[in-house]
């Protein structure tokens, strides 16, 4: 091995095609190695060991590194720190050039700082790439320089400033010259990461014509497989934001809508981001939560007598997927119902969710709670049966996930609507006097 080669180091972009940190490395005329760590780190704070989405990075490197085969070529996988075995990669390949795909989220950007860092002492090049989003950062900001902290004037200006170019795919033919020639072998085993395969079935991502032209006449109800399920792929990048949006201009507006809303959270997060553990907006810091644990353990088991509850938190538990609606009416619940943190209901979605995503669960969490930025506002209670009747009208969703609602098995309200509605408002109006 004596030349030197040039490590793309996937992250959020678990793909071979139109990626972003590939382009550019094909352009170094160096010879690519592809490479990903499992962080010791994340993996230690997952509790469940059969952690579908570690399994779903696991089958799809594997898939990555079979295809890598065809070029003469392999994945190269470790497991631990970062920094460590970042450090041994760059050594062992001769790598004088490190090419990634960005990351905004806190903990990523301080990982990021350390791996420049890392590359400065070894005399390696590091360039990080923009590819899961089409505007990042601070590339829409208001007259004044500041960022949005309101989505639609930050859509309306994100519309203003797309162009066809942003979407445009990054295109290039990989061939077996790109690649450093290596012996082709398996990956490393989830068992080695401590791991085991998943029983849950990954959903199927849909972005059918069908799916695009009834998406906004669709979306709300629970019961029709009426949504794109994309959530997880972009999570992982298995699919590019770009063919998305590609996809969405073909006069599907709500559905772009929806993938520019994704941005807004992102770049609340990455300027502000102080809200991944507090109120965006400070007041609501105040607020004096109940707390209360059997309640939140009710909540979480889908047993408070509200069927359309107990359906999306079935659901969730079951699957690790839930309805986006059900999402806001679940978490409406919890905060204003029963007054209970929201950041409890944050880190339950975090634990269970597929497609969790930090900065749309953290931004919709915030909304839900009235304390985010453009949330709904505090006094904006979803009344979980008015809920029901308009988005599960006859039963389906609910009989899908809750057999024994039609019997005495079925438990009583946890707590009287009227008094937790009133409850809720005289709380938030003492804390933001």
């Amino acid at each position: 091995m004596n030349k030197n080669t040039s490590l793309v180091w996937l992250r959020r972009d678990l793909r071979l095609e139109d990626n972003n940190a590939i382009y550019e490395a094909l352009q170094s005329d160096q010879a690519i190695v592809l490479y990903f760590n499992f962080d010791v780190e994340i993996l230690e704070q997952l509790e469940n060991k059969k952690d579908s989405r570690v399994s779903y990075i696991h089958n799809t490197l594997e898939k990555i590194n079979l295809k890598l085969k065809e070029y003469k070529s392999k994945l190269i996988i470790s497991y631990g720190r970062n920094t460590e075995n970042i450090s041994e990669v760059i050594k062992n390949y001769k790598v004088t050039k490190l090419f990634a795909a960005k990351d905004y989220e806190p903990i990523a950007l301080k990982r990021d700082r350390e791996i420049e860092e890392l590359c400065r002492s070894l005399g390696v090049e590091m360039k990080l790439v923009k590819d899961q989003v089409i505007f990042e950062e601070k590339e829409i900001v208001k007259k004044d320089g500041l960022p949005y902290t309101v989505c639609t004037p930050y859509m309306k200006k994100w519309r203003e400033l797309f162009t066809p170019e942003h979407a445009k795919e990054s295109t290039y033919q990989l061939k077996k010259s790109s690649f450093l020639e290596q012996e082709w072998s398996e990956i490393i085993s989830l068992k080695d990461i401590g791991f085991e395969e998943s029983e849950l079935e990954i959903p199927g991502m849909n972005l059918s014509l069908e799916m695009l032209t009834l998406y906004d006449e669709r979306r709300n109800f629970p019961a029709m497989e009426a949504t794109s399920n994309l959530g997880l792929y972009l999570r992982f990048g298995t699919i590019s934001i770009r063919e998305c949006v590609r996809k969405a201009l073909k006069g599907h507006p709500q559905f772009l809508n929806e993938l520019i809303w994704r941005e807004f959270f992102m770049q609340i997060l990455y300027n502000f981001p102080k809200v991944e553990k507090a109120c965006f907006k400070p007041k609501y810091n105040e607020i004096e939560w109940e707390n209360n644990i059997e309640l939140f353990e009710k909540w979480c088991e889908g047993k408070t007598g509200y069927p359309i509850v107990d359906a999306g938190m079935r659901e969730l538990k079951a699957s690790g997927r839930m309805h986006n609606r059900v999402r806001m009416i679940t978490a409406s619940f919890l905060c204003k119902h029963l007054l209970i943190d929201w950041r409890w209901g944050e880190a339950w979605f975090a634990n269970l969710l597929l497609d969790f995503d930090l900065a749309a669960n953290n931004g919709n969490w915030q909304w839900v709670a009235g304390c985010g930025c453009d949330a709904a506002p505090y006094f904006r209670i979803f009344n979980p049966y008015e809920q029901q009747k308009r988005f599960d009208p006859d039963w389906k969703y609910i009989r899908k996930w809750i057999p024994e609602i039609d019997s005495d098995e079925y438990p009583k309200e946890i707590v009287e609507h009227k008094f937790a509605r009133n409850r809720a408002l005289e709380r938030y109006k003492i804390a933001l006097q």
